[in-house]
């Protein structure tokens, strides 16, 4: 179980997008830096505010090198609202046609590969959110069979799935069998996609990353390691239009 995120106790950080989350199975104070720049700081329960305050300390230069790096790799802002969408994990692309048109926009596909965007395009948000609630159902329409029949395949068994558009997870088992995948996973390469699903389905059966989980992993998925490495790096792969301006 994870608590709500908590503020940080500096302006200055909090102004700039650190953020400081208590967790129930947090051990140590753990700090991450995302490929937006955004930092989360872990924290077990009960820690105290100035200890958190003593880490970041200790670790900011780190932090504040990897922000850097991180907006140094940043791709520049594609236009919007995009004129074509590259689905690599199913090696699709829909080409966004503006069909024009007042009042509320929808979206609609009209034919395979093509999605018409209808009404007043010129607010962005709901735009957006059209864009991200289709992103959602064809995950669930591409992921679920293909997590299902790798279930099959290599002899596990999950309650349910879910799809998520999560901005730091690809993705999470639950103790009671709920798998979650994230939507985004539709613009990784397909051997990626294949390594996430069999790491969350050998959660089923270890709820850690220990030596036997990675074991697991390894016989399902010889090559996983480069994959994780790329799946770590494939936050560069997801459109502009999925998070930002949220």
């Amino acid at each position: 179980m994870v608590t709500p995120q908590l503020p940080l106790w500096s302006d200055k950080d909090a102004t700039e997008g650190w953020v400081v989350r208590e967790s129930t199975r947090a051990r140590r104070l753990t700090v991450r830096v995302f490929h937006t720049g955004r930092v989360e700081v872990v924290v077990p329960s009960r820690t105290s505010p100035r200890a958190v305050e003593r880490f970041l300390e200790r670790h900011r230069g780190w932090i504040e090198r990897k922000q850097d790096e991180a907006k140094q790799k940043a791709a520049p802002p594609a236009p919007f609202p995009p004129q074509r969408i590259e689905l690599a994990a199913c090696e699709e692309t829909w080409r966004v046609y503006l069909s024009g048109g007042q009042g509320r926009v929808s979206l609609s596909a009209v034919s395979p590969g093509l999605l018409a965007l209808s009404g007043d395009t010129h607010n962005s948000h709901p735009v957006r959110q059209l864009l991200r609630r289709w992103l959602t159902e064809r995950a669930q329409e591409v992921l679920t069979p293909v997590l299902d029949q790798s279930a099959r395949e290599l002899g596990f068994s999950y309650e349910r799935v879910l799809i998520r558009r999560q901005r730091t997870r690809w993705g999470s088992c639950s103790t009671r069998g709920t798998i979650s995948l994230n939507c985004c996973l539709l613009f990784q390469r397909p051997p990626v996609v294949r390594y996430l699903l069999i790491h969350e389905l050998v959660h089923t059966l270890h709820m850690n990353h220990s030596r036997r989980f990675w074991q697991r992993v390894a016989r399902h998925c010889p090559e996983y390691e480069s994959l994780d490495r790329e799946l770590l790096d494939g936050w560069r792969r997801v459109p502009s239009w999925v998070f930002g301006d949220e």
